[in-house]
């Protein structure tokens, strides 16, 4: 007679990305040029924009330090649009995902920042790995995942 014994729960059970995504409150769209997404980025102060496409589904986030080589080139951060650029594309987290996998995916990944969409691909928020890690590190049944990346 074989005998099992009772499963644990999951690691970071309960807990999903819905629980730790931020809202994001600049995007762009994807034909905006790259000098017009430097000029939200340092006049927000901010490390991230998302990137949205013509039907406003997400389509990818551009960072500061992506732009940097377009912008060295100044004729070119001014005819260069953003979805021409190397810049984070999809899959994408969704709200329903656990946030133990979503902060695994992060790290594999070398993500900081992950966009959130809907089933349609809109854009809902943004997970980053500082959150994701604080809210895992402080459920009492989660698993730490180990060296997320630090927020850019």
């Amino acid at each position: 007679m074989t005998t099992h014994s009772p499963q644990s729960p999951r690691p970071g059970h309960g807990l999903t990305v819905a629980d730790a995504m931020d809202p994001c409150d600049y995007q762009m769209a994807d034909d905006g040029t790259v000098e017009q997404a430097n000029d939200i980025l340092r006049g927000a102060d901010i490390d991230y924009l998302l990137v949205r496409d013509h039907d406003g589904r997400c389509e990818g986030l551009v960072t500061r330090t992506g732009l940097h080589p377009f912008l060295a080139r100044s004729r070119y951060a001014e005819r260069t649009a953003i979805s021409a650029t190397a810049h984070q594309r999809g899959p994408f987290a969704w709200p329903t995902m656990g946030l133990a996998l979503a902060a695994i995916a992060m790290r594999i990944k070398h993500l900081a920042v992950w966009p959130v969409v809907d089933e349609d691909g809109y854009i809902l928020g943004v997970l980053t790995a500082d959150r994701a890690t604080g809210l895992l590190t402080a459920a009492p049944d989660s698993v730490k995942p180990a060296a997320l990346p630090a927020a850019r």
